[in-house]
């Protein structure tokens, strides 16, 4: 007879194994044995996306690695881990650059974006930051739309009404034109610039 034998149900598929030298019998349930798997898997994935680089977060979210070491500089970014001196990430800064991203792209600043994450106590749903962010912004391009609309019909009126030969002479019936009616202000009051990523951070 050998040391070891395996004795398996056909309807339960509950397998039994018996050594006879240690006189020990283990019992082992597939279903469980399944979930423990499952389980191990997703703390191996874990661990392995806990190593991930700066670099492998740039190639995935699609910026700069030194886009990443701006926001952590500026709060956007909690500060990562560090191994052996470098940076180390898992995947939840993944979904925090992918709502940067996406605000950013639905033209909202910097500090509109700091204030969907902190301006707001910590039981604030995220719905609720969104529509109040959502509902300041649609203001914003409600009047920018109308700044817009302003511009162009001055467009066509320079286009079309300006006789002048010289800019000099452009710029006098400007200047009277100004007197008349008040300093010139901006039309465009809402658009500001969009800031580009500083690219000399000497960071690690």
């Amino acid at each position: 007879m050998q040391a070891s034998s395996r004795i398996c149900t056909t309807e339960n598929t509950l397998s039994l194994k018996a050594d006879f030298k240690s006189r020990t019998i283990f019992h082992k349930d597939p279903l469980n044995n399944s979930a423990n798997e499952k389980r191990e898997r997703i703390r191996c994935t874990n661990r392995v996306m806990s190593k991930m680089t700066i670099s492998d977060i740039a190639r995935q979210i699609g910026v700069q690695p030194s886009a990443i070491r701006y926001y952590e500089r500026i709060g956007l970014l909690p500060a990562p881990q560090r191994l052996s001196g470098q940076r180390r990430y898992d995947s939840t800064v993944l979904y925090r650059l992918a709502i940067i991203q996406r605000a950013r792209q639905l033209g909202f600043s910097l500090a509109e974006i700091r204030q969907l994450f902190f301006g707001f106590r910590d039981v604030t749903r995220a719905s609720t930051r969104w529509r109040t962010l959502c509902q300041r912004k649609l203001a914003e391009l409600d009047q920018l739309m109308y700044g817009i609309m302003a511009v162009q019909a001055l467009l066509k009126k320079l286009m079309t009404k300006c006789r002048c030969e010289t800019l000099d002479q452009c710029g006098k019936s400007m200047f009277q034109n100004m007197k008349q009616s008040g300093l010139a202000k901006p039309l465009l009051r809402s658009y500001r610039p969009r800031r580009k990523y500083p690219t000399g951070l000497r960071t690690s």
